[in-house]
């Protein structure tokens, strides 16, 4: 009797920002290893997600959402997005059901256009809109583009998922499993960690901060008594912005680090002790050496 084939491949999860990539991905892969907010722009460097099944592997790679860069980090943010498209065997391209056709899916799409990849549409948040309005959507899109497949779901509740992952791996060929079957990202601990911390940041403090912040561990040291050592730096680019972090009597900060440390408790599995500081660095996203140290690497895009 012959062995099953094993089939494996990239998917490249692409949208405007706020389109839902990264919970999708966080639904798939069942952890959080993408930052969810609801703010967009959240996602900055391409995240790999690796679902595993006793027959298949997909890689998923978040990459930041397509928007017009106002920065340096911005710029990165595009071309990371783009270049991706040509590193994958499958684009899943997500649109929020509720939001308007405009000029940044016009964007995506026009790039969509120039690469051979197949293109999965996936029309999130369909729990939002009436059944009529979707088949609307359906339509209006299938007019722009010869899309491989259109597939409407609800990654935060999870409806349809299920038959989106069949269909991908239809379209995978027979290939090697690229990560051992218990991995859910390439990422290192250290990563995931400051993305962690900056998903609350995120959550909890206002319009001004968000994408003026960057996370840095500085170190992560395990104690005898198996409990983890962990020092994080909020960097941010303005003085007014460290004192709304520290918050009154610190209590921001305070409640910052509690809900990072339950997160990384249940990433680590072992007891966590936070050390969180904040460093002011004026116009952080516009210096290039400051964007490396952040993990923001030229030679990357």
């Amino acid at each position: 009797m012959m062995d099953k084939m094993f089939k494996s491949g990239f998917a490249a999860l692409i949208g405007r920002p706020n389109a839902g990539k990264s919970t999708l991905l966080n639904h798939i892969i069942g952890e959080k290893i993408a930052i969810m907010s609801d703010k967009p722009q959240t996602t900055r460097n391409k995240i790999q997600g690796v679902y595993t099944t006793s027959d298949s592997q997909i890689v998923f790679i978040d990459t930041p959402g397509i928007h017009k860069p106002k920065h340096k980090l911005g710029d990165f943010m595009v071309q990371t997005a783009v270049q991706s498209l040509q590193e994958v065997d499958i684009i899943l391209f997500l649109v929020d059901a509720a939001q308007k056709y405009g000029a940044g899916e016009e964007f995506i799409i026009n790039k969509l256009k120039q690469t051979s990849t197949p293109v999965f549409l996936v029309i999130n948040k369909v729990d939002q809109i009436h059944p009529d309005n979707l088949l609307e959507k359906i339509e209006q899109y299938r007019k722009l583009a010869d899309f491989a497949e259109i597939i409407p779901i609800s990654a935060l509740k999870g409806n349809n998922v299920e038959t989106l992952l069949k269909q991908i791996t239809e379209y995978m060929e027979e290939g090697p499993q690229y990560y051992p079957e218990d991995q859910i990202t390439d990422h290192p601990e250290r990563f995931v960690i400051s993305e962690l911390v900056r998903e609350k940041v995120l959550h909890l403090t206002t319009e001004e901060i968000p994408h003026s912040i960057a996370i840095s561990i500085e170190q992560i040291k395990e104690r005898e008594n198996g409990a983890v050592y962990i020092s994080a730096v909020i960097v941010v680019e303005r003085s007014s912005q460290k004192g709304i972090i520290i918050g009154k009597q610190g209590r921001m900060l305070k409640e910052i680090g509690q809900r990072s440390r339950h997160d990384i408790e249940t990433l680590l599995g072992s007891k966590v002790f936070l050390d969180l500081w904040i460093k002011v660095q004026k116009d952080w996203r516009n210096n290039q050496y400051q964007l490396n140290e952040h993990g923001y690497k030229e030679d990357e895009y």
